[in-house]
């Protein structure tokens, strides 16, 4: 059964946490900050439900190091390449993109490439980092192998997501925040979390049939023995091959630009199934509106598009269109006055947590 934990304690618990852990306090409250806004958004697969087996483990596990050395391996005036030195990957993400939106605010366009990182939680925030200035924001990242080839079977490629966010003149921008798989490993683990079975057509088995049992899903995809589809899903029937094409394209730019790791480098495991960090890369873009017919131009033909798509006529039995970024609007404003949910194994995990780094002063609806 899931249960309401409230903003205030659940930003405080989490950052306390990662403070016990060994984060910076100021780096503990980005990271918390990048968790929560899932939750805000609705995005339960990258929220509080991952805090502790992709963060927390990871830092006590040693694969990833909880103070971030943010080196600038390399300058120019609208390009940088950064090292995470295996950092917090929420941390090296906001200033890549913070140093891209400075080098836009300068030059009109700024891009950072990363390497050497891990998890960044949801792609979304760093392209909203770039709205608030007027700026277009783009991101992607790779990720551990899990999505296989059109016509293979073999998981390579990261779920690897191409974010891009846009200023509008509504109240909510237009963010498309997805990834390139038909269904990210995030989801998966929800729906093993939560004792559902993951949708047939979303992931096959080297017998090339789908797969649907969850928990073996989860096992499989680092095995070897199971990979995720790309958007459009398995084959060429539904344009598989654009997916697996995008997911590609972040592939490459995740990795070429900064001479980082790629494809099975990034399993996180050495050759003897030992844990190791997974040196992920990731790219930002900001672009600057201003620079181009103005601010309030842009918004304003954008909020146009928007509004005419979603004024356009709907499929029998709709009750409305949305466009991207909408629908996670439409949830902060349902949660905003009360919390973020939390499911019955999440809860276990956060009374774990609590016990193991002694935050006692913590009391959950839960308890």
């Amino acid at each position: 059964m899931k249960m309401i934990l409230d903003w205030k304690t659940a930003q405080e618990f989490v950052t306390d946490t990662f403070v016990a852990v060994g984060v910076p306090r100021p780096d503990a409250e980005i990271c918390t900050d990048v968790l929560l806004e899932a939750d805000r958004r609705g995005i339960e697969s990258h929220g509080v439900n991952r805090f502790k087996p992709i963060y927390i483990d990871r830092i006590l596990a040693k694969i990833q190091n909880p103070v971030t050395n943010f080196e600038i391996a390399r300058q120019t005036p609208t390009t940088a390449v950064v090292d995470g030195h295996d950092g917090m990957g929420q941390v090296i993400a906001y200033k890549a993109m913070e140093l891209a939106i400075n080098k836009a605010k300068e030059y009109g366009m700024g891009m950072v490439a990363v390497r050497n990182s891990t998890h960044y939680g949801i792609a979304g925030y760093y392209s909203s980092m770039a709205i608030k200035h007027n700026m277009i924001g783009i991101t992607g990242t790779n990720a551990r192998p899990s999505i296989a080839p059109t016509f293979g079977v073999e998981n390579m490629l990261g779920t690897n997501p191409l974010t891009i966010g846009l200023p509008t003149d509504e109240e909510f921008p237009f963010n498309l925040d997805c990834a390139t798989s038909i269904i990210q490993r995030g989801k998966i683990e929800h729906f093993a979390r939560t004792g559902q079975s993951t949708p047939e057509g979303m992931v096959i088995g080297r017998d090339g049939k789908p797969k649907t049992d969850s928990e073996q899903i989860l096992k499989d995809l680092v095995s070897g023995e199971a990979a995720l589809a790309p958007l459009g899903g398995i084959g060429e029937e539904l344009a598989g091959y654009k997916g697996y094409g995008y997911a590609t394209v972040v592939e490459i730019l995740s990795a070429a630009l900064a001479q980082g790791n790629y494809l099975k480098m990034l399993t996180g495991l050495d050759q003897n199934g030992n844990k190791v960090p997974f040196h992920l890369g990731h790219f930002f873009i900001a672009i600057d509106t201003e620079a181009f017919m103005g601010a309030e131009a842009f918004k304003k033909i954008a909020g146009n598009i928007l509004r005419e798509l979603r004024a356009s006529k709907r499929a029998p039995g709709q009750e409305r269109i949305y466009t991207a970024g909408e629908k996670e609007y439409l949830v902060w404003q349902e949660r905003k006055d009360s919390g973020v949910p939390i499911n019955q194994s999440v809860q276990k995990e956060f009374n774990e947590v609590r016990d193991l780094l002694n935050l006692k002063q913590y009391k959950f609806p839960w308890d």
